[in-house]
């Protein structure tokens, strides 16, 4: 008893085995036909004689619900908007860790870190990566130097054109 194929393969699988019964054949025939279990042609026959051919169309699985209601969800989002210091975390910067023990912390559920990347993506928040900057940084004098200093230095060859940065010198080669 095999499980391969897709969702409309075994759902034309299951229409045939509903066809043969109604032709009179046994249970037992049309699961040596179709190469299935005698259980599985009771549970197609059960079904469709319950609801019809749309019962045995195939059923989508949702997983499991969510440990979250759906107020505390909004709530949670709404603290995650609120940031990490207002959250009491001495940084601004949101990790999964300090999620789960936000989540621990108000609502007594617990998710493993690695699991609350789904809960995060469904509340709309998707993974960042912060620019590592320096905190003395000066935006300005970083523009000032761009735009006047560098191409003041920037080496130019005769024609006015930007110099090529590969050099063709025996010192500069790779090869040994």
């Amino acid at each position: 008893m095999s499980n391969h194929g897709t969702a409309a393969d075994w759902t034309v699988r299951r229409r045939i085995a509903v066809e043969l019964l109604q032709d009179g054949k046994t249970l037992t025939e049309v699961a040596d036909l179709l190469h299935v279990s005698l259980s599985s042609v009771k549970r197609w026959k059960k079904a469709f004689q319950q609801g019809g051919l749309a019962a045995l169309a195939p059923k989508r699985h949702p997983g499991p619900r969510s440990k979250l209601s759906p107020a505390q969800q909004k709530r949670l989002h709404r603290i995650l908007l609120e940031g990490p210091i207002a959250a009491g975390f001495p940084t601004d910067l949101w990790t999964c860790r300090r999620v789960a023990e936000v989540v621990r912390r108000e609502f007594d559920v617990s998710y493993h870190a690695d699991h609350l990347g789904r809960v995060l993506h469904a509340l709309g928040f998707s993974p960042q990566k912060p620019q590592r900057r320096a905190r003395e940084r000066d935006e300005q004098a970083i523009h000032r130097w761009r735009k006047h200093d560098w191409p003041r230095i920037k080496k130019r060859d005769g024609g006015g054109k930007l110099s090529s940065s590969f050099s063709t010198k025996p010192a500069f080669s790779c090869n040994p």
